[in-house]
């Protein structure tokens, strides 16, 4: 008897847990993952760094100074490998036009980093495009993303990215330079592919090791970024690489990726972004109805109180940087899209570089398809 009236208790208590946790009180301070003071902390911003606003009139020392703040925000840096790079390849095969390698490489005294390298047949050197993978919110493939992997790979992994590249209508981003002539270099980055969890990975758990990371005075955002520089640095020194004609592309959270390697490495000639632009007050506002505006993988502390994204690519200038973006990319507001392109606009033309900066709004929604590559493609035959 008293068992059953203590199991009784035990059913009512936990009903009134439940319907505690489901109850909202009537004063908040959040909403839909933003602050109710969104449009002030908005307001707030004045970007006294960016190239217009600050007093530094020549462009050099003012990208040198914008550069130098956007490394500060990036916090503590991974230390360089002691003894380089100390290349291994792990396995090669053939391919149509092109070989094919699986890499490991030193980027930092902490870890290795596995890659793949590909190169075009025939007498070098060659252009290389740094081909930078994307997000997704998917983590078991990473380099897999954008080349296909080699025979080496499990079954799943091959399983699964034949499944992903099914995003960029059948083709592998990389491939399809490697046969068109480039060297291709791609590295997964933290947290993706053979740099990813012990456990099996959920989204949630990249948010909460990104705010570990900083508990060590470190950004897990930064150290991709960190990571891409020493893997660009690495791949002009590749015997079959012309290091003065190196580029980076990617779509989706590569495209961040290669604006900001575009803006703070000078190994890169020539950029191109494909579905990652916008303006701060368009992405962080209430304006629109979606609950993910921003996160860890691109966030940097402090730096939007300098710079926004534009004036961050706008580092590039005067380089060649193409930047296409879909009217119907419902993760990137059109308004804050077309504001990004004019700052940038106005920086190239104040540098007499316009010709230098291409930006493409088509009409398509997130994707990176055949057309897209194509484009990229003509853009580093161009200048590349």
């Amino acid at each position: 008897m008293k068992t059953k009236k203590l199991l009784c208790l035990l059913a009512v208590l936990l009903l009134g847990c439940a319907a505690v946790c489901g109850q909202q009180r009537s004063r908040y301070e959040f909403m839909r993952n933003l602050p109710v003071y969104a449009d002030s902390l908005l307001a707030s911003l004045d970007y006294p760094l960016a190239w217009g606003n600050s007093p530094i009139q020549d462009f050099a020392t003012w990208r040198q100074t914008a550069r130098s703040k956007v490394l500060e925000c990036m916090l503590t840096p991974p230390p360089p490998p002691a003894n380089g790079y100390e290349p291994r390849v792990l396995f090669e095969e053939q391919r149509q036009g092109y070989r094919a390698r699986k890499i490991e490489i030193r980027l930092s005294r902490y870890y290795w980093a596995t890659a793949y390298v590909l190169i075009p047949d025939g007498k070098g050197p060659f252009p290389a495009v740094n081909v930078l993978h994307d997000h997704g919110g998917h983590f078991f493939i990473g380099k897999e993303k954008v080349v296909r992997p080699l025979a080496c790979e499990d079954s799943a992994v091959v399983a699964d990215a034949q499944a992903w590249v099914a995003g960029y209508e059948g083709q592998f981003f990389g491939d399809y330079l490697a046969q068109h002539g480039f060297v291709v270099l791609a590295t997964d980055a933290p947290m993706w592919g053979e740099r990813g969890t012990k456990e099996p990975m959920k989204r949630n758990l990249y948010d909460m090791i990104a705010g570990n990371m900083m508990m060590y005075g470190i950004d897990l955002s930064a150290y991709m970024t960190y990571d891409d520089l020493t893997a660009t640095a690495f791949l002009a020194t590749l015997p079959e690489v012309d290091a003065t004609r190196i580029g980076c592309t990617g779509w989706s959270m590569g495209a961040y990726r290669t604006w900001m390697l575009a803006a703070l490495s000078d190994h890169v000639k020539a950029g191109a972004a494909v579905c990652w632009m916008v303006t701060t007050d368009e992405q962080m506002s209430f304006k629109y109805s979606r609950t993910e505006n921003g996160g860890f993988a691109n966030c940097l502390p402090g730096l939007r109180r300098w710079l926004d994204y534009p004036h961050v690519a706008s580092i590039a200038c005067p380089k060649p940087m193409l930047f296409i973006n879909g009217s119907q990319d419902k993760l990137f507001p059109v308004a804050g899209v077309e504001k990004a392109f004019k700052t940038m606009h106005d920086t190239w033309e104040s540098q007499q570089a316009g010709q230098n900066l291409e930006t493409e709004l088509w009409p398509m929604p997130h994707s990176c398809g055949k057309a897209a590559q194509e484009r990229v493609l003509r853009f580093f035959q161009k200048h590349l």
